[in-house]
Parts: C-alpha cells; sequence; structure tokens
C-alpha cells in the first residue's frame, strides 16, 4: 500500500520504470533529429542525382558511390603511399595545436581588453585591422619568417583563431550588464571578487561561443596552412589531387573535413551544454 501511494505521489506507474521504458526512452528519436536526417539525407540524394542523372559532368562532381568506393581505397592503399589516417592525424594536431595556442593566449588577453579601457585602445584598433585578412594572403610571410616547416603551418592557423577568439571574448565583456556590476560594487565587492564572481561568469557564455567559431576557423583554415610545402595533410591530399585531375579523391577531402568538422563542433557543443547551460535562462 505504501509502495502504490509512492507510485502515485510520484505521477508514474511502477511499469514505466523498467528496462522496457527504459529502452523506449533510448531509442526516441526528436523531430528536429529528424529533420536534421533527412536534410542531409535530402542533400545526399540531389548530389546523387546531378551526378548519377549527368546533369553535371563527372569530371567536375564526382557520384556518392564513387566517393565512397575511394574511401574503402584510400583506407586500404592511402594516398602517394601515405596511409589516409596519417593525412587525417597530421590535419588534426596541426588544427589543433593551433587552436590550443589561440584559447591559451586569446582568451586571457580578451578578458584584459574588454576590462582594461587603456588595454582595449592600445590594441582594439589592430586586432580589428588584421582580422580581415585571409590566412592564404599570410603564406609568403609565414614562409619567409619561419620556414617551410610545420611551425609555419601551425602559425597560420594559431593567427586566424587567435584573432576571432580575443575579439569576441573583449565583446562579450564589454556585454557585461552595467546593472550587475554596480549591484555587486554596492555589495562591496572589491576588483578581484567582481571579475570571478560576475564578469567572468556573464562572460563565459561568449568564451564558449568564441572557442566554437575559433574550432571551426582553426579546421577550415587548415586547408591554406598546408599550403605550406606540406607532404601530408588532407589539404595537402586536396590540393595534390586538383593539379592531377583526381576528382574522387578531392571530394573524399571535402567530406572528411566536413565531418571531422561536424564532430568537433559537437564536442564543443556538449561541452557547452554541461558548463554554460544556464545561458538564456
Amino acid at each position: 500500500m505504501h509502495d502504490a501511494l509512492l507510485d502515485l505521489d510520484e505521477g508514474s506507474p511502477r511499469e514505466d520504470r523498467g528496462p522496457a521504458s527504459a529502452m523506449v526512452r533510448f531509442f526516441r528519436v526528436r523531430p528536429t533529429t529528424l529533420v536534421s536526417l533527412a536534410s542531409i539525407l535530402g542533400l545526399v540524394g540531389i548530389w546523387a542525382l546531378l551526378s548519377l542523372g549527368h546533369i553535371v559532368s563527372n569530371r567536375f562532381l564526382a557520384s556518392p558511390l564513387e566517393v565512397a568506393s575511394e574511401i574503402g581505397t584510400l583506407f586500404r592503399e592511402g594516398y602517394i603511399n601515405v596511409p589516409f589516417h596519417v593525412h587525417l592525424g597530421y590535419s588534426m594536431m596541426r588544427s589543433l595545436a593551433g587552436l590550443v595556442a589561440a584559447i591559451l593566449l586569446g582568451i586571457p588577453l580578451g578578458l584584459l581588453i574588454g576590462h582594461n579601457r587603456i588595454v582595449s585602445a592600445a590594441l582594439l584598433p589592430p586586432f580589428a585591422m588584421f582580422r580581415p585578412v585571409p590566412p592564404i594572403a599570410l603564406i609568403p610571410l609565414a614562409v619567409l619568417w619561419f620556414g617551410i616547416g610545420e611551425f609555419a603551418k601551425v602559425f597560420l592557423i594559431f593567427l586566424a583563431a587567435f584573432l576571432y577568439i580575443t575579439l569576441s571574448v573583449a565583446h562579450g565583456v564589454k556585454e557585461v550588464r552595467e546593472a550587475l556590476i554596480r549591484a555587486a560594487r554596492s555589495l562591496g565587492a572589491n576588483d578581484r571578487q567582481l571579475f570571478f564572481h560576475v564578469i567572468f561568469p556573464e562572460t563565459l557564455p561568449h568564451i564558449m561561443n568564441a572557442v566554437k567559431v575559433g574550432t571551426a576557423i582553426s579546421w577550415a583554415v587548415v586547408v591554406a596552412a598546408e599550403l605550406v610545402a606540406a607532404q601530408k595533410g588532407l589539404g595537402y591530399m586536396i590540393m595534390d589531387a586538383a593539379t592531377f585531375f583526381r576528382i574522387p579523391d578531392i571530394y573524399v577531402g571535402i567530406v572528411f573535413i566536413g565531418i571531422v568538422g561536424f564532430l568537433l563542433e559537437q564536442l564543443i557543443i556538449l561541452c557547452e551544454n554541461r558548463f554554460v547551460h544556464w545561458s538564456g535562462k
């Protein structure tokens, strides 16, 4: 009787909490997920229609079947005697090295720029001026300064992500509501308490968004960075395949850049939901 009353109070029958109910919850698919899957399948369908229907010549557009077959070949035989996973690993290593350096330097500097008017006046104009410069335009300078080794490639990736992360974090600090700052001051908060208990928590959603976009930028720039005398990497593979007109290999590189970029973004979103779940609520 007591157990039955507990079940009624909790608003769910006892049988709803068994293994079968857990399986139902596990396999329950959100409508938005179905829409996302449908959009991906729709794009693949259009791609297949254009290529297999010979609407676009296979000299310019490889079919999904050709790309899938080429993926299997690359995993078995590699590209230019280098295993495909090595090309993928080199690109990820360069991208993540530049991204981590950009995060470690960009977030503290962005907080400083946003919090200090003198530093902001000194650094914001040059940062705003250099951010629109595309990384590919800096390749000659990177080669001149650092040679054709790995550092030049990582530097290009770092610079693109660093400029965006720094300016985004600085903007986030400036967006902190003045009412919160005044309230904290009226309660006797000193500068350190104000920063760690008001400014930083309020800026954290902007920081996570800057990291998310910086991740996308660092992964996108890897193609440009690997123009600097690279012999391994997805960017190198795409450019080499384009030179020798290996159309399926070009599309394999593009597909994997898209897949890895999507997975990295989802990882950042998971972290964002975990650490700033209160944002916008």
